[in-house]
């Protein structure tokens, strides 16, 4: 038996056996503890290998062509960042490049640096600060995003002109599956288990309560009376604290900085395009009305969805739960962690309309002839998808549940 804190309610639980297959659930709110997994280290060992292998082919070899009037225009993955940042937008050019390439890059090398010398037995040097690092990329590697992005665009494009994959896209669609299956088969707990440190390092004695546990590996220690912020994990070295500090003033901070954003990401040019000398500025909605004109629902629905409404359904949910955190409510505590999760995890699917900005900039490139420009709106829109999911990050979930145990319910 081993104790585990839920880390969205604080919920300390014992915790057995847990059979292949199976998962350990809270037993008051729901999030999950932990799941047992099969040959986790060597299955995701194999994924990673043939991820990194997919991962050059991706970046070496033609990505989609564009072919007009006789012109063809081939692009290879990072083509888009090229033309953003040549068209001055060196701030979005930054953002697709770390999340589609070098943070989905730095994540394979990192678990090949961990799990390499684990399975042959061995600790690698500086093991919990790469591995800790390598989990905190995760959120932000966000090529299955880029993936719906392309998509969005090869409709988009398919009427003007002839759109034909290279080896690199393929090898791409592959990545997303193959790195999606290697993030599904990791259990972190196998890895965090090949640190031993002694139980006396974690300060826990028979009967005690005043427990803190860490959000990264999961294990619990106790809390000193003071100093509480000097406190660190004795196994992957992230500083725990009760909850996070500041939280609620940091949340309402970053909301606020993405509804400002939110204004002009939605009124101003998110394109500029020129076709034979004529320029014409889209924003997000004509895109979607664009779309529905033609009769393609389900892709304006998509582009609806992922760029207006999760938005501001994101910034609606994050506010009124640091209101209700505010005013001490402990009205249903479990659906309000669920309204946390979702707030949570859906975030980073808005990032699709500026992937597809990215990819019709550096497909549609044919001078006077043909041309799209990435418009101001762009980079508001990439400043609200960020500033959300900071948000979400930056709330502690459990002090909802804080509220609850103060009205004793």
């Amino acid at each position: 038996m081993s104790l585990i804190a839920c880390h969205e309610c604080d919920l300390i639980h014992r915790v057995g056996s847990v059979s292949e297959g199976s998962a350990a659930k809270c037993s008051r709110c729901g999030a999950l503890l932990y799941q047992h997994k099969r040959d986790s280290l060597e299955r995701t060992l194999a994924l990673t290998v043939t991820g990194l292998l997919l991962f050059i082919v991706a970046n070496a070899f033609p990505f989609l062509g564009f072919k007009l009037n006789a012109k063809v225009h081939e692009t290879i993955l990072i083509t888009g960042v090229q033309e953003l940042y040549h068209q001055g937008i060196w701030i979005l050019a930054t953002v697709v490049l770390l999340t589609t390439i070098v943070i989905p890059a730095a994540q394979m090398m990192g678990l090949l640096y961990v799990l390499v010398p684990l399975r042959l037995n061995r600790l690698p040097w500086k093991l919990k600060e790469v591995f800790r690092f390598t989990q905190t990329l995760q959120p932000w590697a966000m090529m299955e995003v880029f993936m719906l992005g392309i998509l969005v665009s090869i409709v988009k494009l398919g009427k003007m002109a002839t759109i034909v994959p290279g080896i690199a896209a393929f090898a791409f669609m592959a990545l997303i599956f193959v790195l999606a299956a290697s993030m599904a088969v990791l259990d972190p707990h196998v890895v965090w288990e090949k640190i031993k440190i002694q139980e006396s390092a974690r300060g826990i004695s028979g009967g005690q309560t005043n427990l803190i546990g860490c959000h990264t590996c999961h294990l619990l220690c106790r809390s000193p009376s003071h100093g509480v912020h000097a406190l660190t994990c004795p196994r992957c070295g992230t500083h725990l604290h009760r909850r996070k500090p500041n939280s609620i003033t940091r949340t309402w901070a970053l909301i606020l900085a993405a509804a400002i954003f939110y204004v002009p990401a939605n009124v101003l040019p998110i394109t500029i395009v020129t076709s034979l000398g004529k320029k014409q500025a889209d924003t997000i909605l004509s895109g979607v009305i664009y779309f529905i004109s033609t009769g393609m629902w389900p892709i304006a629905l998509v582009i609806f969805t992922a760029s207006v409404f999760v938005p501001l359904l994101k910034l609606l949910a994050l506010g009124y739960l640091c209101f209700s955190v505010q005013r001490k409510s402990g009205w249903r505590p479990v659906d309000r962690t669920r309204i946390y999760r979702m707030a949570e995890v859906v975030g980073r699917w808005s990032m699709v309309d500026v992937y597809v900005v990215t990819i019709l900039v550096a497909m549609v490139n044919l001078g006077a002839l043909a041309s799209i420009e990435a418009g101001p709106a762009a980079v508001y829109f990439c400043g609200v998808v960020i500033s959300t999911m900071f948000a979400a990050m930056s709330f502690d979930p459990r002090l909802i549940w804080d509220n609850c145990e103060e009205n004793h319910e």
